[in-house]
């Protein structure tokens, strides 16, 4: 009998010491790269392990191969209940996007480990990921409880009231965490971002100088300031921030654009030229960039070119192009074509029958050309009808002319439909 269990002993012993030696082969071969090889020995083991299992798992995870980590981490699991093993085997499956099913592994922990905060707060952001935004939210308020001066545990709280459209408190959670870390630049850009929807304008000024002061290329942030100057007519103010915001996004169209626009305000009208070629090139369907070029053309009283950039423009736009049939009314009636003119500027009013604009060139040079002040008149009274508050200075003009129109017909004894 004695001899029996010490023969099973021997040979237990000898089948650890096989197993340790090929473990030890295992992790040579994978301190040098040679992973191929190391599971090749694993895959040999005759009696695979919890050991063996979770070895193969990090040999996979190494190489980005998420699918076979999984399976053999869970197959790992069958061996033993271990703590490591089950939060790799959950980073695996936020790897692969199936946050559902790390969610439970986080939350199976948690129950027996409620005062790991570090998980809690891994749970928290996983939530946000599977659009969980209730649970979200009760998350990071308990762990807001825990540590009220963590500043990322409110910013994260901000982004799932962002998750269930709650603006306000979306807003007052990322003051919080402002508060809390002046240097939280996401936060901080969360803020002037949403500022700038809700039209503060002060706010939103604060923010995005604040964000700057911290990270001066921040691609955001530049783009609200240069929405800021661009809006209070500050243009040689927005010229060095779109000309960083050029260098970092090389061949953007935002900055181009924006370039193009700037420098034709200033009446920088070469330089404003130039972007707007380089704009084309970047995008064939911006047919803005023909708009603008036409927009140069007559300020250089080059009508012909004008009349051919506006048309190129009407030709690859899609959506509204009132502006570019007003420009060829404008082209159209320096060039002493009336006719063309009227017509242009009746194309732009049908684009957009907001474009009070054109409606009143339509109404005046028809007023202008025609004899007939029939047409003209019907013109005014839509003008008056739509857009009598639009315009200070037209609205008394085109009274004014509705009301000589209806003298004049009626000392005639002529009728006026």
């Amino acid at each position: 009998m004695k001899k029996i269990i010490l023969f099973v002993l021997l040979f237990l012993i000898i089948k650890v010491e096989a197993q340790t030696s090929t473990f030890f082969t295992v992790d040579s071969l994978f301190a040098k790269g040679r992973y191929q090889l190391a599971l090749k020995e694993l895959n040999n083991v005759n009696k695979p392990s919890f050991l063996s299992n979770y070895k193969s798992a990090i040999i996979y995870e190494s190489i980005d191969n998420f699918p076979k980590t999984i399976y053999f981490l869970e197959k790992a699991l069958i061996f033993k209940d271990d703590y490591q093993t089950k939060l790799k085997l959950a980073k695996a499956y936020q790897r692969i996007k199936k946050p559902i099913k790390a969610i439970k592994i986080y939350e199976e922990i948690l129950t027996k480990d409620s005062l790991n905060l570090v998980l809690k707060y891994q749970l928290g952001k996983l939530y946000l990921i599977a659009k969980k935004g209730n649970k979200a939210i009760y998350t990071f308020k308990n762990l807001i409880i825990k540590d009220s001066l963590n500043a990322h545990y409110s910013y994260q709280l901000g982004i799932s009231f962002a998750l269930k459209k709650d603006n306000n408190r979306m807003i007052n959670s990322f003051l919080d965490t402002y508060r809390k870390d002046s240097t939280h630049l996401k936060a901080i850009v969360k803020l002037a971002t949403s500022f700038n929807k809700l039209k503060e304008k002060d706010s939103t000024k604060i923010f995005v100088n604040k964000g700057l002061e911290i990270d001066n290329n921040h691609i955001t942030l530049n783009k609200l300031k240069i929405k800021q100057l661009y809006r209070d007519k500050k243009y040689a103010e927005a010229i060095p921030f779109l000309l960083k915001l050029d260098t970092i996004t090389k061949n953007d169209t935002y900055s181009t654009s924006m370039l193009g626009r700037t420098y034709y305000n200033l009446d920088s009208l070469e330089k404003a030229d130039k972007y707007f070629r380089k704009l084309f090139s970047l995008d064939r369907e911006n047919y803005k960039s023909f708009t603008y070029r036409g927009h140069i053309a007559i300020k250089q009283k080059k009508f012909i070119s004008a009349n051919g950039f506006y048309k190129m423009a009407t030709f690859i736009g899609k959506e509204k192009r009132d502006e570019e049939f007003y420009g060829l009314g404008i082209v159209s009636y320096e060039m002493k074509k009336p006719k063309q003119a009227i017509i242009n500027f009746d194309r732009a009013f049908s684009e957009n029958r907001n474009n009070y604009k054109a409606l009143y060139q339509s109404a005046k040079i028809t007023d202008d050309y025609y004899k007939d002040k029939s047409i003209a008149y019907k013109k005014y009274l839509k003008f008056i009808d739509f857009f009598e508050n639009k315009d200070k200075g037209l609205t008394e003009f085109v009274k004014k002319r509705i009301s000589d129109i209806k003298k004049d017909y009626f000392l005639r004894g002529d009728k006026l439909d």
